[in-house]
């Protein structure tokens, strides 16, 4: 590394092949929500590092690729010869899009705290993963609250988003682990329709007062066509929803969580934060796959200047 990093994201890339329109063909691509939060973050000016493990093959070399073109740094990332990258596909049909995944005994999903970057994660202002972070593997969710300590120990910032995939773990198990990190995270990244099924709470409101009551010191909990509520100890705002033509949502929360981590290192302000985010996130449904459309600061600021 040759610069000080703003941004670690800790969790499994993946190689994309997204369809462009119902029947069509399947167009290569990459994706995994930290590895796109990475991308997303850097196109909005951080230093940007990754802490995972690829395969010794083809689509690693693929994704070193795509972080060396856009300034991530990759340097503390191993490539594992016994283990494959992941892949997963991603279907557009009359009821939207769906995923399929092939990756089981993926190298990311052998992370483990011994194999953790702890001096690169200590240093950063950020450490940044989510609950599929945790749910690849046992291993891999050790790994998460061993970084999560150590940025803690440190003094930086945990940023966290509860991104639930209940194909990976059942949900007792993602609940209790998903709220057991709210309580180590500063800043908490949620979805409405997987705050409802991880909290007691169903509204947006009682949600966001469940998350801070848990630990969470900033809760941005993304609604869909409903915008953003963001919510603190003592204030919460909500953003409106743009209108847009979106084509396809894949990489839209990770879009947010990028810009909102680079809007609020900028900042220190959690609501101009939100606001920049909830424009990012609606630009980056306008093209197809999860990386391609993750808009740059300066169409993120033309588009809040119209």
């Amino acid at each position: 590394m040759t610069a000080a990093i703003d941004l670690v994201c800790l969790g499994e890339p993946m190689v994309e092949l997204n369809q462009h329109h119902a029947g069509g063909a399947y167009h290569p691509g990459f994706g995994g929500d930290v590895s796109n939060t990475a991308v997303a973050a850097a196109r909005q000016g951080l230093r940007v590092a990754m802490s995972t493990a690829l395969g010794a093959d083809v689509f690693g070399d693929s994704l070193r690729g795509l972080w060396t073109a856009e300034g991530i740094d990759h340097s503390a990332v191993p490539s594992d010869p016994d283990a494959p990258t992941g892949l997963y596909f991603v279907t557009h049909g009359p009821a939207g899009h769906t995923f399929s995944y092939r990756r089981a005994g993926s190298a990311a999903s052998r992370m483990s705290p011994r194999s953790l970057p702890l001096d690169l994660i200590s240093s950063a202002k950020v450490l940044h993963f989510s609950a599929i972070s945790q749910a690849i593997s046992p291993s891999a969710c050790d790994a998460c609250f061993a970084a999560a300590d150590a940025a803690r120990a440190a003094g930086r910032l945990v940023s966290y988003d509860t991104n639930l995939r209940l194909a990976l773990w059942p949900l007792a198990r993602a609940r209790a682990v998903i709220r057991a990190t709210i309580g180590l995270s500063d800043i908490v990244l949620p979805g409405l329709d997987d705050a409802q099924k991880l909290c007691d709470a169903q509204d947006a409101d009682g949600i966001a007062d469940e998350l801070l009551g848990l630990g969470a010191r900033i809760v941005a909990l993304t609604m869909g066509s409903d915008g953003v509520l963001v919510a603190t100890a003592d204030r919460r705002e909500r953003f409106g929803a743009h209108k847009v033509d979106a084509v396809d949502a894949t990489g839209a929360g990770d879009a947010f969580d990028g810009a909102f981590l680079a809007e609020y290192l900028a900042t220190g302000d959690a609501f101009a934060a939100a606001r920049h985010a909830n424009a990012a996130a609606a630009l980056s449904v306008t093209g197809y796959g999860a990386v391609a459309p993750l808009p740059r600061r300066a169409e993120v600021e033309a588009f809040l200047a119209r």
